[in-house]
Formats: C-alpha cells, sequence, structure tokens
C-alpha cells in the first residue's frame, strides 16, 4: 500500500502496482512538472491577468521564492494550508508554492465563509490560510481572526493585497490567540534547497459537493493527479500553442486539471486568469488573448451565446468549449455552441474525486449534444447499478460508480462517510444516476437523494 498523510485511504498494493506498471503513475510532482516546464519554456507566457504577464521562468521563480518564504514562516512538510484566493497569478503562485515547500494547500472557493472555513480548519488541522483581506464587502482576514481564537490549529494568515490596497492585518502581528498574520507579498525568500519529496503524497485537496451534506476534504495525490491532466490534455490535443481562459474559479477541479491550469502550463501553454466571470469581461478576454480553449457551465454557456452577438467579440480563436458542472446542458443550448462560437463543443462530468467523463473531439453529432461522454481513461472502472448494487443492462438508469488512477479510495479524516460514499472494493458511489448508450456514453437522468452522502 502506498503512503499517505495519516487520515487517508491508500490504494491496496495490487492497484499501485498496476497503475506504475502501466505507465499511468510516473513519480511526478506538480511542482517538479513546472519546474522542468520552466527549463524548457523559460521565455514563454505561462500566465496572464489583466496587464500582468509572466513568463515560465518568473513564475517558476516566484514558486521558488514564495515557497522558501512558507519555510521561513514555519510551514512544515505535511501541513495543511487553506488557500482561498481569487483568479490572479497569486494563486497558481501560492498553490505551486507550498506544494513546492511540503505542504497541502486546501483549495477553497471565495464565496465560502466562516461555517465552511472553520470545517476545513478543523478537519484538515490546518495551520494557515491565505486569502484576500476583503471579498464582496466580507472582511476575510477578520474572518481567520475569529477561526483562530476558537482552535487550537490555525496559526498563520498570509493576507492577499492587489496592488493600491492596505490590509489593517498588514505588516507582521501576532493576536491575542497567538495568531501571525503576514502580507502574502512578503513571502520572498532565496530558494532553498529542493524538498525530497514522493509522488505518491497527497500534493493537494479538493472540496467535496455533494448535495446536503458537509464539505469534506478529497485527498488528491501528485501522481494521479499529473495522470488526470495529461490524459485530459491528451484527449484535446492541447499543445503549447493554445492559450486556457480560466473563466470559471481556479479552486474547480475543472479549472484546475481538467486539462485546466495545470494541464495548460504542462505542455507550455498560457493561462489567462480571468477575474471578472462575466460574460462581456470573459468574450473581450477571448479576443484580447486569442484563446483557444475555455470551461463553462451551462448557464455561463447561455450567456456567452446570447451576448455574443452585441458584444462585438472577436472569438474566432476559440476551438474548444468544454461545458459541465452544475445544471444541465440542453440539448437546443448545445446545438447553438458550434454556429454561434465557431468552436467544438465538448460535453464533461465530474466530481471533485476524480469522476471524469467527456465527449470526444471526434464523437458523431449525436454524442457530443446528448451525452456526457465516457470515462477519460479506459483504466477508469465504472459500474452502472441499481439500489441493491446490482448492474443493470444497457439503455437502463441506476447510479453511477467509478475507480480508477485518478480517482481517491477515500475522503480525509472522515471513515464514516468513506464507508458510506465508497464499495468495499473501491468504487465511489456518485449519487448520480445515468443511463449507457449502445457505444458506451453515459446520459445523465437525475440524482440520488441518500442517506450515505450524510455527513
Amino acid at each position: 500500500m502506498t503512503s499517505l498523510l495519516d487520515g487517508c485511504t491508500p490504494w491496496p498494493a495490487e492497484f499501485v502496482d498496476r497503475y506504475r506498471a502501466a505507465g499511468l503513475w510516473r513519480g511526478d510532482t506538480l511542482d517538479d512538472l513546472l519546474r522542468d516546464r520552466s527549463l524548457r519554456y523559460g521565455p514563454r507566457t505561462a500566465l496572464v491577468h489583466g496587464g500582468t504577464r509572466l513568463t515560465y521562468a518568473r513564475l517558476n521563480r516566484a514558486v521558488d521564492r514564495m515557497a522558501a518564504g512558507f519555510r521561513l514562516r514555519g510551514l512544515r512538510p505535511g501541513q495543511r494550508v487553506v488557500v482561498q484566493l481569487p483568479n490572479v497569478p497569486e494563486f497558481v503562485i501560492t498553490v505551486f508554492a507550498l506544494m513546492r515547500a511540503g505542504a497541502v494547500p486546501v483549495l477553497c472557493p471565495m464565496t465560502h465563509r466562516a461555517a465552511e472555513v472553520s470545517h476545513f480548519v478543523r478537519v484538515g488541522q490546518a495551520v494557515g490560510y491565505v486569502g484576500p483581506r476583503a471579498h464582496q464587502g466580507f472582511d476575510l482576514t477578520a474572518m481567520a481572526a475569529d477561526i483562530a481564537a476558537q482552535g487550537p490549529f490555525l496559526r498563520r494568515v498570509f493576507t492577499f493585497e492587489a496592488p493600491g490596497e492596505y490590509s489593517p492585518y498588514g505588516g507582521f502581528t501576532v493576536d491575542s490567540a497567538g495568531c501571525q498574520y503576514y502580507p502574502l507579498g512578503s513571502l520572498d525568500s532565496p530558494p532553498d534547497r529542493p524538498l525530497a519529496r514522493s509522488a505518491d503524497q497527497v500534493a493537494f485537496f479538493l472540496l467535496s459537493g455533494v448535495a446536503g451534506a458537509e464539505p469534506a476534504l478529497v485527498p488528491r495525490t501528485h501522481d494521479a493527479y499529473a495522470y488526470q491532466v495529461r490524459a485530459a490534455a491528451e484527449l484535446v490535443s492541447l499543445t503549447e500553442d493554445d492559450v486556457y481562459l480560466a473563466a470559471l474559479p481556479a479552486a474547480s477541479d475543472f479549472v484546475f486539471g481538467c486539462p485546466g491550469i495545470v494541464g495548460t502550463l504542462s505542455v507550455g501553454g498560457t493561462v489567462v486568469m480571468a477575474e471578472d466571470a462575466g460574460a462581456a469581461a470573459c468574450l473581450a478576454a477571448v479576443g484580447r488573448e486569442r484563446v483557444t480553449v475555455t470551461f463553462l457551465e451551462p448557464g455561463d454557456a447561455r450567456l456567452w451565446l446570447d451576448l455574443l452577438p452585441s458584444a462585438q467579440a472577436d472569438v474566432s480563436s476559440l476551438r474548444l468549449a468544454q461545458i459541465g458542472g452544475v445544471g444541465s446542458l440542453e440539448r437546443a443550448t448545445a446545438a447553438r455552441v458550434g454556429p454561434v462560437l465557431g468552436c467544438g463543443l465538448q460535453q464533461v462530468f465530474g466530481t471533485a474525486e476524480g469522476v471524469l467523463t467527456l465527449t470526444r473531439p471526434a464523437d458523431p453529432d449525436e454524442t457530443v449534444l446528448g451525452t456526457r461522454g465516457r470515462p477519460l481513461s479506459p483504466d477508469v472502472e465504472i459500474r452502472v447499478v441499481d439500489a441493491d448494487g446490482q448492474d443493470v443492462p444497457e439503455g437502463v438508469s441506476g447510479e453511477l460508480l467509478a475507480r480508477g488512477p485518478h480517482l481517491p479510495r477515500g475522503y480525509y479524516r472522515a471513515p464514516d462517510r468513506t464507508a458510506r460514499a465508497f464499495t468495499p472494493d473501491g468504487y465511489l458511489h456518485t449519487g448520480t444516476l445515468v443511463r449507457r448508450t449502445p457505444a458506451g456514453d453515459l446520459v445523465v437522468t437525475g440524482h440520488l437523494t441518500d442517506v450515505r452522502f450524510a455527513p
């Protein structure tokens, strides 16, 4: 069995051996992947945000120096840090820097507030928090201070301040609970010697999104996630000439690694961080940066399609729109993507636990318009079962179960929930009802409300 953080469920040794022998797990850590690409693509543009442009060399150097800063501020390998940042270059730098320092980021959406963040701190025993001073009028740093005062874990808060902003928590301060506050921009120190780390360790945590259940921490290892982004990039023929628009929150699995930010950086492409997710701003960014690939939720796709005729935006560079996530994409809307945006459509279904099904660029229109495609990889095993856990015939609706090389085997420090959500042989209950077509593609037919997903 592979060694993980205490509180994680390991893959059985036979599956570890299988995935390594097949070349799916190659021993790559995500931050080493970035270091390698910085040597290969040094002067090329890696990140764009408004007027800010970072080359691969500058991005890797920023990651190195922030990682050293984190270590100087007392972060130790294996410790967890909640990262709650908008779509800015500092999100990418911070996440990779934490991984390079050996710490484990917990990727937290900007919309979460004290109830959720304190839960992640408590369950993850997070010693650090990274976030802006405020978001949409809500004081996030004061929230972090309250959480630090209530428990023994959180002791370092790193505040992100956009240019021209000032935080009353700025400077280097310590509150009455012993929590230390640092400006994120102050983490700029000469790089240390690289840490020796193993690719079978947890790289970061995503958050489960099962309706009606308290969010759980989903461990994603370096090896498994490197495989996911590599397979997703290959599936859409991503190259160094592609420009990816991160239009949805970067903390989403879709945007972070489907192939998303990490996948684009892995091939030497350019990532455009869209802090303003509005349709008008995103369409303008497509034209300005010659974006080729992006990911949208169905509601956003409808807004893009409705606005484009009057927006006078040049979207001729766009070659692929991935659409999935919250809600369903109506067939009529799906049929408008090609004629209006002038690009291909890829329908996607996925969960933070690593379940990913996608249509293929070469699929016939009927498949692309009416299904969520097939699993990312032939090495992913799926079942469609009835309420008794028995496999149903082709064309009959049942719950989707999945296991594979990029799906973890359990939640972090949540043994009861893991026992309810995973079968004894490692299949995840997705809670999603699907039926399988004769070609093996999946059509989502509904969702379960089931006690196994309760907190």
